[in-house]
């Protein structure tokens, strides 16, 4: 298990999304995959995606080391079309909770995320 934020550069990771509404209700569950390009114990951890090479989006994620799990050897898709990943190092999962209902066009969403500190179950 990991125990240092910066153990985490430059490692390779699946990320597990699962967003829910107000009342609890899934909304969609998306898979990203990349690898870790800096860490900040405040802002937190940002992850170069794998994509094409002409795209170098970049997700940030909380630094919360608690839903990090090494992961299987074995193949995995991303929710992104054509992207997968061979053995990478990191299983990460994440529920973000909707925290304010009915929020008018053009107005801040606010979440809330939550660790799953549950070793995922891989089929």
């Amino acid at each position: 298990m990991l125990k240092n934020i910066n153990d985490t550069l430059n490692k390779s990771c699946v990320i597990a999304l699962s967003y829910f509404d107000i009342s609890g209700k899934t909304l969609k569950q998306t898979v990203l995959a990349g690898t870790v390009k800096s860490v900040d114990k405040e802002t937190g951890i940002t992850i170069q995606l794998d994509s094409d090479k002409t795209n170098q989006a970049e997700f940030i994620i909380p630094s919360d080391l608690s839903c990090w799990f090494v992961a299987p050897k074995g193949d995995f898709h991303t929710s992104q079309s054509g992207i997968k990943v061979i053995n990478p190092e990191y299983l990460i999962t994440w529920d973000i909770h909707q925290t304010k209902d009915n929020t008018p066009d053009g107005e801040q969403q606010w979440w809330q995320w939550q660790p799953r500190c549950i070793k995922p179950n891989i089929n």
